[in-house]
């Protein structure tokens, strides 16, 4: 087996909404088949604190109840005491714990080793301003 080697891509994001689900699941591909790594692991992770990534189902009706928890969960415009800096964006910072920052995704032959209907996800919880996300495919 040769080296491990490492590769490193940024995906940037200024969503439209505050709130937006963005599938990234080709990028993170593209990511892949540009490394050259045919063997080993892509890392993907949201390099802000009110946003993440998650792997799950691409269908709409899942994408709602996962909004509708998250929301539940932690609200919009309730009395955040983090709000006392002068931020509006509590529930973002709680919304990006509960899906979490990063994800880990195995590579096989090259490309990405899903499950069946696994997709992966830029979840974005305080949105309309530019943010990244670091991809760092590793392996050999």
């Amino acid at each position: 087996m040769g080296a491990m080697r490492a590769h490193t891509e940024y995906l940037w994001f200024e969503t439209d909404e505050r709130r937006e689900y963005v599938n990234i699941t080709d990028r993170l591909e593209a990511a892949v088949a540009d490394s050259g790594i045919q063997e080993g692991l892509v890392l993907v992770s949201a390099m802000h604190i009110t946003a993440g990534v998650y792997v799950n189902d691409a269908e709409d009706g899942f994408i709602q109840d996962l909004d509708g928890m998250l929301e539940t969960l932690a609200p919009f415009g309730s009395d955040y005491a983090h709000h006392r800096t002068g931020e509006d964006n509590g529930d973002a910072h709680l919304k990006s714990i509960l899906v979490h920052h990063q994800v880990m995704v195995p590579v096989t032959d090259g490309h990405l080793d899903l499950g069946p209907w696994q997709q992966v996800y830029y979840a974005e919880f305080d949105g309309r301003r530019r943010k990244r996300v670091v991809i760092k495919v590793l392996g050999g």
